[in-house]
C-alpha cells in the first residue's frame, strides 16, 4: 500500500500535469472543435456572469434560498427546472439563518429524507426508504467514510433523490447528498468569521478569509473549532477543521483549484434510550418513559475519534465556449475508532437493564480520479448537452472489531441492576472478533445526452458501465475472498416544457449496490456468490419557476429494491433475502415569496414496505423501519427592514417504526423553531435562534428497538457574524 505522503504527491502531480498538458494541446483541439461547431451551426449557450468570472471555479448560482442550477452534482451546466429528477438544495444563506451545525440538521428540512441515529458516531440517513451510511459526496466525489460532516466550509448542500448510478456510480439507492465547498474568489479580499454559543454551553468559532493575489490567483482559508454539549446527562467533545484552498486562472481558458482539509473529531458516543418492554407487531411499544436524559453507557468507554486528511485538485479547461473539460483527483486518509456500551434490552420497572458492548477501528485510504467532457451545441434542429466521463477509484480499508467481555457474564452482553447513573460491571476487550483488510477497485465510463427537440421537449438518454472489484483478506477467519461485478446503469428522461419556466417530466433511473455493502469492510462466502442489489426508480414530476427567485416542484415515484438483505428479527444472527418498494409523493416551495420574505417549505409521503418475506409459507412483509409516512417542514425569514428580521420554522414527523421488527414505534411530533436577526453595522450581524420553542418532548430517530434518540428540549443559540 502506498504511503499517505506518496499518494498525496501523486494526487497533486496528476492535477498539475493536466493543468500543464491540456493548455499546451488546446490550440489544436480548439481549432478542431471550433470547425465542428461551425459545421453544426453551434452557438455559445452559456455566457459567464460577472459573479462566475469572480469565482475561479463556479460552484452554482443561487438567489438567496433558491438554487438556480447544480454544477458539481449534475456534471453539466443545466438549470434545475430542466433536470428530470427531484432535487433539494440548501444554500449557505439558509444554513446560516437557521444556525445549523451538522449535516443532519440540514437534512431534517428535506422532503423524502429522514435522519437516523448512526450509532452516535456518524451521519446516517434514509432517502426514499433506503438507509445509508455512504451515499455522501463532496464536490461530486465520493465521501463514504463514517463520520459527522461539518458545514463550516460549504456553499451549499445538494440532495438528489432517486437512484442514479449514471452520475455517481454504485450505491445511492434512494439518492445522494453532495456538499459543495467554498472556493477562492478573485478581485476581492475579505476577512470573515462567526462565534456562537447555545444554552447548553456548546460553542463554535469559524473563520473565512479570502485573499486575491493579482488578477489570476486567489487563496481562501476556512477553519472552525467547536465544543459539544446538550441535554443528556453525559455528552461532550470537540471538533477542529481547517480547509486552505488555492485557486489559479491559467490564461483565459483554464482554471485550477487545490484544496486540503483536516478534520479532527472527538466526542462521546450516545446511543440513546431503550424501548419499553412487551411490544408486539399488533401493539408496538414506545420509548421508555422517565429516562429522557439518562445515559445508557460509560463516559470512559463510549468514545469516538476521527482524524481525516483530504487532498483534492480540480482542473477545468474551455476548449471553446461550447466544449469544456474538467478533472478532479482526490486522495483522502481516514483514521476512525469508536467504542460503546448500549442498551440491548431493559425492564426498568423491575430494575434491570441489559447492555451490549464492542469497539471498532477503521483505517481507510481513498484515491479517486474523475473526468468529464461537456459539449453544448446543435446538430440540425436538435440541441445537445453531451456529457462523456470516466471515473477510477481505489479504496483500501483495514478494520478490526472486538466484542466486550463483562466480568459478570463472560460475554459481550450482561444484565444487571439499573441505577442512574449506571454502575457498569468490569469489562475488557480481549480478542479480535473481526480483522479484515479490503481493497476495492472500480472503473467507470458514462455517456449522457440531453437533447432538445424544438422548443417544448427534451429527452435525456444515458448509460454508465461500472466494473467493481473487491478483495478481502479475512485475517480472523483465515481466508481470502474476492468478487467482481460489472453493471450497466441506464438513465432515461422525457421533459415537456409548455412554457420556458415550466417543466413536466417522466424518468427512469437505476443503480446497484455490491454485496460488500455500504462500507465494504468484509465479504462472507455467501455474499461472494450473490449478485448485487438492484434499485429501479420510476418518477413523474413537475417544476415551475413562478418567478426568477421562486420555484415550486412536485414528484410522485416508485422505488423498487431487489435482491436485498435484512436482519431476521426472529434470529438476528441470520439474514433474509428480500426486496422493498417505496411509493411516495413530495413537494417543495423555495425562494422569495415577496420582497423581504424567503421561504423553504416541503412535504413528503412515503409508503415503504418489504416485498418477498415469507414465514411459514405465508407472506410476512413488514414496514421499513425509520421511515415516517409523513414529513413536513417550513422555514421562513422575513426582513422588516435592512436591520431587523425574524425567522419561524416548523417540522413535523409522523410516527415511525424503530426497526424492521415493527414492535417499537416512535411517536409523531411537531417542533417549532424561531429566530431574530439584527444587522448591527454593514459588517456585523447578530442572531438568536430558539429551537423547540414549545419544549416538545420527542424522539426523532433510532438505530434499533433499544437505541432511541431523544430530541433536545427548548434551547437558544446566539451567533455573531462579521465580514470585513
Amino acid at each position: 500500500m502506498k504511503s499517505s505522503f506518496a499518494r498525496a504527491v501523486s494526487t497533486m502531480a496528476m492535477v498539475w500535469a493536466g493543468a500543464v498538458a491540456l493548455p499546451a494541446a488546446a490550440t489544436e483541439a480548439t481549432a478542431v472543435a471550433a470547425a465542428a461547431a461551425d459545421a453544426a451551426g453551434t452557438e455559445a449557450v452559456d455566457a459567464e456572469s460577472d459573479a462566475d468570472r469572480r469565482e475561479i471555479i463556479v460552484t452554482g448560482r443561487n438567489e438567496g434560498y433558491l438554487a438556480l442550477d447544480i454544477v458539481r452534482a449534475s456534471k453539466t451546466p443545466t438549470s434545475l427546472v430542466d433536470i428530470p429528477q427531484a432535487i433539494s438544495v440548501y444554500t449557505r444563506e439558509q444554513i446560516e439563518d437557521q444556525a445549523l451545525q451538522d449535516l443532519a440538521d440540514v437534512l431534517r428540512y428535506t422532503p423524502g429524507v429522514s435522519t437516523n441515529q448512526g450509532e452516535g458516531h456518524r451521519d446516517q440517513i434514509s432517502i426514499r426508504g433506503q438507509d445509508t451510511t455512504a451515499d455522501f459526496f463532496v464536490d461530486g466525489i465520493r465521501d463514504d467514510v463514517q463520520y459527522y460532516r461539518p458545514l463550516y466550509n460549504l456553499e451549499r448542500v445538494e440532495v438528489l433523490k432517486g437512484s442514479n448510478a449514471l452520475l455517481f456510480g454504485r450505491g445511492g439507492g434512494g439518492g445522494v447528498v453532495n456538499r459543495v465547498t467554498k472556493t477562492p474568489v478573485l478581485d476581492e479580499t475579505f476577512y470573515g468569521g462567526s462565534a456562537s454559543v447555545d444554552s447548553f454551553g456548546a460553542f463554535a468559532l469559524t473563520s473565512d478569509i479570502n485573499a486575491a493575489l493579482g488578477e489570476s490567483v486567489g487563496l481562501r482559508l476556512n477553519a472552525m473549532y467547536e465544543e459539544f454539549d446538550n441535554h443528556r446527562d453525559v455528552f461532550e467533545g470537540n471538533r477542529i477543521a481547517i480547509n486552505p484552498t488555492a485557486g489559479f486562472r491559467i490564461g483565459e481558458k483554464s482554471r485550477l483549484v487545490l484544496s486540503y482539509e483536516y478534520v479532527d473529531d472527538d466526542r462521546i458516543v450516545d446511543r440513546g434510550i431503550p424501548a419499553a418492554t412487551g411490544g408486539t407487531v399488533a401493539n408496538p411499544a414506545g420509548p421508555v418513559r422517565g429516562f429522557y436524559r439518562t445515559f445508557f453507557g460509560s463516559p470512559e468507554l463510549n468514545t469516538t475519534t476521527l482524524e481525516a486528511h483530504i487532498l483534492r485538485g480540480r482542473f477545468e479547461h474551455d476548449f471553446t465556449d461550447n466544449l469544456r473539460y474538467d478533472m478532479t483527483v482526490q486522495y483522502a486518509d481516514f483514521d476512525k475508532a469508536y467504542s460503546n456500551l448500549f442498551a440491548a434490552a431493559s425492564n426498568l420497572a423491575a430494575g434491570r437493564v441489559t447492555l451490549d458492548s464492542y469497539r471498532d477501528a477503521t483505517r481507510r485510504e481513498n484515491f479517486f480520479v474523475q473526468g468529464n467532457l461537456v459539449w453544448t451545441g446543435q446538430t440540425g434542429a436538435l440541441s445537445h448537452t453531451l456529457l462523456a466521463g470516466y471515473e477510477y477509484g481505489d479504496q483500501r480499508s483495514a478494520n478490526s472489531r472486538q466484542n466486550g467481555r463483562f466480568a459478570t457474564s463472560g460475554t459481550n452482553i450482561a444484565t444487571f441492576a439499573f441505577t442512574d447513573p449506571l454502575v457498569i460491571p468490569a469489562i475488557t476487550f480481549p480478542v479480535n472478533n473481526r480483522n479484515t483488510v479490503s481493497d476495492v477497485t472500480f472503473y467507470s465510463v458514462y455517456l449522457q445526452d440531453q437533447i432538445g427537440l424544438g422548443d417544448h421537449f427534451d429527452v435525456v438518454l444515458g448509460a454508465r458501465y461500472d466494473r467493481f472489484e473487491i478483495d478481502v483478506n479475512d485475517i480472523q477467519a483465515g481466508r481470502q475472498l474476492s468478487r467482481t461485478d460489472t453493471e450497466w446503469s441506464p438513465r432515461v428522461g422525457l421533459i415537456f416544457k409548455p412554457l420556458e419556466q415550466v417543466s413536466i417530466y417522466a424518468s427512469y433511473t437505476k443503480t446497484f449496490l455490491p454485496r460488500s455493502g455500504d462500507q465494504f469492510l468484509t465479504l462472507t462466502p455467501a455474499q461472494a456468490t450473490l449478485a448485487p442489489e438492484a434499485f429501479d426508480n420510476y418518477e413523474f414530476g413537475a417544476k415551475w419557476d413562478i418567478a426568477a427567485n421562486l420555484r415550486v416542484s412536485a414528484a410522485v415515484f416508485q422505488l423498487d429494491r431487489e435482491n436485498g438483505v435484512v436482519v431476521d428479527p426472529a434470529n438476528p444472527a441470520n439474514s433474509l433475502i428480500t426486496g422493498s418498494r417505496t411509493r411516495g409523493f413530495e413537494a417543495q416551495l423555495t425562494g422569495q415569496v415577496m420582497p423581504g420574505w424567503q421561504v423553504n417549505a416541503g412535504y413528503s409521503y412515503l409508503d415503504a414496505d418489504e416485498r418477498g418475506r415469507v414465514v411459514a409459507g405465508a407472506v410476512a412483509n413488514r414496514a421499513i423501519g425509520q421511515v415516517p409516512r409523513h414529513l413536513a417542514s417550513l422555514w421562513n425569514r422575513y426582513d422588516v427592514n435592512d436591520r431587523l428580521g425574524f425567522g419561524l420554522g416548523v417540522t413535523h414527523q409522523a410516527s415511525q417504526f424503530a426497526s424492521i421488527s415493527n414492535i417499537v414505534r416512535l411517536p409523531a411530533f411537531t417542533r417549532v423553531d424561531a429566530a431574530v436577526f439584527f444587522k448591527l453595522t454593514d459588517q456585523i450581524e447578530a442572531q438568536v435562534n430558539v429551537e423547540n420553542l414549545f419544549d416538545e418532548r420527542y424522539f426523532p430517530a433510532s438505530h434499533n428497538d433499544n437505541n432511541i434518540t431523544t430530541g433536545e428540549p427548548v434551547n437558544a443559540r446566539f451567533t455573531v457574524r462579521a465580514r470585513f
